[in-house]
């Protein structure tokens, strides 16, 4: 015979939490990320397909922060980290490539600070404000500039490349679009 259980809402959520789905969703889509890394459009520059994407990995971490909170997304960016770095190792050895740690730190070390600076950011906007939209605004555009910043100084012999400064300035714009409306999204129809 079963018994039913009266729980509240606070001991259901303990009982249940569905964070890993949250946790596997953002490493999915930052192993996309890094496989669309070689596919490129061209507006002015190459420009990565991947670019589309960094914006929605910091919704989503956004997304995990205040639905579960603080640490259940540094848990997250820690698995996603270990996902990106996992992928690319086993992508060297199934090209047959010798593993070059100097290759992949640049791209890793940028996410999880990136990230992390985002976390920081949106969770002081979270518990200290009313969460305006500018503020959750200037948090994807700084948590932006933070990735290609640690991304450029970590790998430095990139910034004498010709089209690098043209790029960095135009993947920058593409992604401030995708910010603004992902901010829109967030304000208006409540998604994190």
């Amino acid at each position: 015979m079963k018994k039913k259980l009266n729980l509240t809402e606070e001991q259901l959520k303990d009982l249940y939490n569905d964070s890993w789905i949250y946790i596997m969703l953002l490493s999915t889509l930052v192993i996309l990320t890094e496989s669309l890394k070689t596919y490129t459009f061209y507006i002015g520059t190459n420009i990565s397909y991947s670019v589309l994407l960094l914006p929605l990995i910091y919704l989503l971490a956004n997304n995990i922060t205040k639905k579960y909170g603080f640490m259940r997304t540094i848990v997250a960016i820690a698995v996603s980290t270990l996902a990106m770095v996992l992928y690319i190792s086993v992508m060297y050895f199934a090209i047959g490539s010798p593993f070059n740690i100097g290759m992949i730190s640049g791209q890793v070390l940028g996410y999880a600070i990136s990230q992390l600076v985002n976390v920081f950011i949106y969770s002081f906007i979270l518990n200290n404000t009313k969460s305006p939209w500018i503020l959750i605004l200037t948090n994807y555009v700084f948590s932006l500039i933070v990735f290609y910043l640690v991304y450029t100084v970590v790998q430095a012999n990139v910034v004498i490349s010709y089209n690098f400064w043209t790029g960095y300035f135009v993947t920058l714009a593409i992604q401030l679009v995708e910010c603004i409306i992902i901010t829109v999204a967030v304000k208006y129809y409540k998604i994190a």
